[in-house]
């Protein structure tokens, strides 16, 4: 399977427009996720926003009367699932506890980088030796922002954000690729719906010791990561990736780290240092030239 994006001008501009709405979505999460967590803890935000969503999922299945997917595509789903569901939301939410959101915009700006390279993996690409020296470049400025940070060693919330950037990777990889012959809303929903019940013991026990928290603004970054950047945000991302091409479309993903610096800094009110801005920038730069490196080849339709 090759993965490229459409010739078709217009599923191109379609692809931009929804896989920027999604990234714009997505540009929030950190900084949601970190009005939610100290008080709601890592493992009820992480994985009770997926609880939500999958309820809003059920529902719109239900609505449009959506048949269950076929049972080969149930792996794929889980794969789904297990990346951007549980890995990315949990691994992220459990980092932020102890790190600012500017500080994990840093390092999860590897995101672009990581979901290239899994997609050469996947998509069998033989990209040129400039897309791996500046994947190369990113990884360690990212290691020596994470370095400089923790005194001379990694954190092991560092470690956390390193493991929610692959998982997430691989989660939209497969999910990009799923939803060109699925549609990108059916794709996050039925890997909610699937995810669900493994996840409600968890959820219930975390709400025991956590749920009581009278703090507005934790319960709306609570709703926001679990109604938008778990639920909504996907339906535009998985749709641009599958009309627009993973490769193409991945570039989008650049900008994000800058948009949550932003959002960091007016939201949460955390001061943005030079070492987090130099360090974002080189990781925006390295990623930018992989992505531009590379040179994907048409083989599929997008889904309509």
């Amino acid at each position: 399977m090759k993965i490229t994006a459409p010739k078709n001008t217009s599923q191109r501009t379609d692809g931009m427009v929804m896989g920027g709405i999604g990234i714009l979505c997505f540009s929030f999460t950190l900084p949601a996720t970190r009005l939610a967590d100290p008080l709601l803890g890592g493992t009820f935000v992480g994985l009770g926003r997926a609880l939500v969503a999958a309820v809003l999922a059920i529902l719109v299945l239900s609505i449009r009367h959506e048949p269950l997917p076929e049972r080969r595509y149930w792996l794929r789903l889980a794969l789904v699932a297990l990346g951007v569901i549980v890995g990315f939301p949990l691994f992220s939410a459990i980092a932020l506890q102890s790190l600012p959101a500017s500080h994990g915009a840093v390092v999860t700006g590897l995101l672009p980088a990581t979901t290239a390279i899994l997609a050469v993996i996947r998509g069998g690409e033989r990209p040129s030796k400039l897309f791996w020296i500046s994947c190369a470049v990113g990884t360690v400025a990212v290691l020596l922002f994470a370095f400089s940070q923790g005194a001379g060693h990694l954190q092991t919330a560092d470690l956390l954000l390193l493991a929610a950037v692959l998982t997430g990777g691989i989660g939209y990889v497969e999910g990009g690729l799923l939803a060109r012959e699925m549609g990108g809303w059916r794709v996050i929903s039925w890997a909610l719906i699937l995810a669900a019940p493994f996840l409600i013991v968890p959820v219930v026990l975390s709400f025991h010791l956590n749920g009581s928290v009278n703090q507005p603004a934790a319960w709306l970054g609570f709703a926001y990561v679990s109604v938008v950047s778990m639920f909504l945000g996907f339906f535009a991302w998985y749709q641009g990736l599958a009309r627009g091409g993973v490769a193409r479309i991945g570039q989008l993903q650049l900008v994000q780290p800058v948009l949550t610096l932003l959002w960091a800094h007016l939201i949460l009110g955390e001061q943005i240092t030079a070492v987090t801005l130099v360090a974002a920038l080189l990781v925006v730069a390295s990623v930018a030239v992989g992505q531009w490196t590379r040179r994907p080849r048409i083989t599929q339709k997008p889904h309509k």
